[in-house]
């Protein structure tokens, strides 16, 4: 693969990946129920309306969960694959192989989310143990965290002052993604086979 080549992938990666990234956190504070109002979640708002609007009006929401976002999510997973896999001489892939591909970057993106937002979190609460709340950011952070640490509490309670939830919850994540990369492979030859 020539220097152009390798170039213009990487920045088909790094500009879909960053939308990307964007359209998952706002489905994931919508999850979560986050601050709309916050100015962090203000941002991703402003980032991710311009084509989520539109798209709303003829997909609504079900079952409380925004499936225009969804769609949005995917269309852009698979649309950057595709442009990837030409750009790099792999050829044509079916839309199942690029939806399955799309849905298991998009699992592994969210876990992703999850596990960055709770090392941040940890990592601010030390350094500013009682500001998270009155920061923007932290409030975004502990809306995303709270779900998956909530549990994690009352399996392991406070010892001596230190919160060891975030240990848990990285400890789940972790196999999380694990149990992702060993199915993956049976995935893309199921795949690959239909």
């Amino acid at each position: 693969m020539s220097f152009f080549t390798q170039a213009l992938v990487f920045l088909v990666q790094v500009a879909f990946g960053f939308y990307v990234l964007t359209l998952m956190l706002r489905f994931l504070f919508q999850v979560v129920r986050a601050d709309f109002y916050n100015p962090f979640s203000q941002f991703v708002v402003a980032l991710t309306n311009p084509l989520l609007k539109p798209l709303r009006r003829l997909i609504p929401g079900f079952l409380g969960i925004d499936w225009a976002s969804v769609l949005l999510l995917y269309a852009f997973q698979m649309l950057e694959l595709y442009i990837v896999g030409m750009l790099s001489n792999l050829g044509t892939l079916s839309p199942f192989l690029l939806f399955v591909v799309a849905s298991v970057d998009l699992v592994k993106l969210a876990l992703y989310v999850f596990l960055f937002a709770i090392i941040i979190r940890a990592v601010l609460s030390w350094v500013n143990p009682y500001g998270l709340r009155g920061n923007p950011a932290g409030a975004v952070l502990i809306s995303l965290t709270e779900p998956l640490l909530a549990p994690a509490r009352r399996l392991i309670p406070t010892l001596s002052g230190f919160d060891l939830s975030p240990i848990v919850a990285l400890v789940v994540i972790q196999l999380l993604i694990m149990a992702v990369d060993h199915l993956t492979p049976q995935l893309y030859r199921l795949a690959l086979g239909l």
